[in-house]
């Protein structure tokens, strides 16, 4: 399965997004021409490289009427200093000329993507991680979203980054998005509302339910802009899956922290089904019949346990006993416990979390003299293997007056 993985040990932004998918395109150069042609006003997308602590990678520059735009940054929203390039909280100056600068309601942007040469797709993806944005913005400061309103020259900046950011995976074209929990970073900003905490508001709002952490980096890591187009795509914030890569791309932001501040983006190839995460639900059992086991074991597997087995022990005072264990998808571990509490004597259930590691698996039939027998092929890992089902086995030995053997030779 052609996965896409982020890994957001420095935070993110827009651009920083942008870089590293980048990198991971067979032509940015195309890429780029196309970028600043799909009818952004005034507006240039390039590309330099960058160097973070001996890593050289991709920094994006986006530049309005000739000029690199930062100080929206400050003057508006919330006024990120960290300054990972530029854009990232554009919002909420209500009046629509602030500065000299004019500004755009969400339904102006909604009509300026709604124009741009870019597949329905892009658009659609563009539109929804504007959505989040803006609800963020108009939590944060007791708003309604009709009436948050974005600075316009900052603005075309972020468009350039969201709507690149959208293109690229549509055109990269992964299967499934992933990505690391996030490091939002530490400390305060100063804005034109005066001191704010890091991470800003809108962010916090953009990533509820969603894993993150912060460090002894002070400084904001991750914008809006960065934290809405993780929301939009991943599908899960976790640790690196077993990824066999195939290319890798560095986003490297502007400032300088004492550790590589870029985004890291891998795609490659995850096995699907090569691994995953299950638990397992034990309890020592040293006063039911046997029966009553064998019943509560097949009971289990019965309402989908992945195994259920059972493990003679020596308990305290040198009772012999049995050690009851179910494996099961972390999903079914409430069905499953108590399933064992109405079904054994136990007083108690232990859970332990584990990662299980499995093959691929596929069945196949072959044709005997004797008829047809389903036969059970594992892969993976640089393993393959094949295995006849046992009871296609026993019922032809039975039918012939074989042994087993003499069927496993002729199969």
């Amino acid at each position: 399965m052609k996965t896409l993985y982020f890994e957001c040990n420095m935070g993110a932004a827009g651009d920083m997004l942008m870089a590293a998918l980048l990198e991971l395109h067979d032509d940015p150069q195309d890429f780029l021409k196309r970028l600043n042609a799909i009818g952004i006003p005034g507006v240039e997308v390039a590309v330099e490289p960058a160097v973070k602590h001996g890593i050289t990678g991709t920094h994006v520059t986006v530049t309005i009427n000739g000029h690199e735009e930062h100080s929206h940054d400050h003057n508006h929203g919330h006024g990120h200093d960290h300054d990972h390039g530029h854009s990232h909280d554009h919002s909420h100056d209500h009046s629509h000329s602030h500065g000299g600068h004019a500004h755009n309601s969400y339904h102006d942007i909604e009509h300026r993507i709604g124009h741009l040469k870019v597949s329905d797709s892009v658009k659609k993806d563009a539109l929804a991680v504007y959505k989040l944005i803006a609800e963020a913005e108009s939590h944060a400061h007791g708003v309604p979203v009709n009436q948050i309103h974005f600075h316009e020259v900052g603005e075309m900046d972020a468009i350039a980054d969201i709507v690149g950011v959208c293109m690229l995976i549509d055109e990269l074209a992964p299967d499934y998005i992933l990505a690391s929990p996030i490091n939002v970073g530490s400390g305060q900003v100063r804005c034109a509302h005066g001191i704010l905490p890091v991470p800003a508001p809108a962010t916090v709002h953009i990533l509820q339910n969603v894993p993150i952490y912060s460090d002894e980096i002070k400084g904001e890591l991750c914008t809006p802009t960065g934290a809405a187009i993780l929301k939009h795509f991943a599908k899960k914030f976790d640790k690196m899956p077993m990824i066999s890569t195939t290319k890798l791309g560095y986003g490297m932001g502007k400032k300088d922290f004492e550790k590589a501040n870029c985004v890291r983006a891998y795609i490659g190839n995850v096995h699907t089904n090569t691994n995953n995460d299950v638990v397992e639900l034990i309890c020592n059992l040293d006063d039911m019949t046997p029966e009553s086991v064998a019943y509560a074991q097949q009971l289990l597997l019965d309402e989908g346990a992945l195994d259920v087995f059972i493990t003679p022990i020596v308990m305290k005072k040198s009772r012999a006993g049995l050690m009851f264990t179910c494996l099961c998808n972390e999903e079914d571990k409430s069905k499953m416990t108590t399933l064992i509490f109405k079904h054994t004597t136990t007083l108690g259930v232990r859970e332990i979390a584990a990662t299980r590691y499995i093959l691929q698996r596929e069945q196949s039939e072959v044709q005997t003299k004797y008829g047809s027998v389903r036969v059970k092929t594992a892969y993976g890992y640089d393993v393959k293997r094949s295995k006849p089902e046992y009871e296609d086995i026993a019922r032809i030995a039975k039918e012939n007056d074989l042994s087993i053997q003499e069927v496993l030779k002729e199969v």
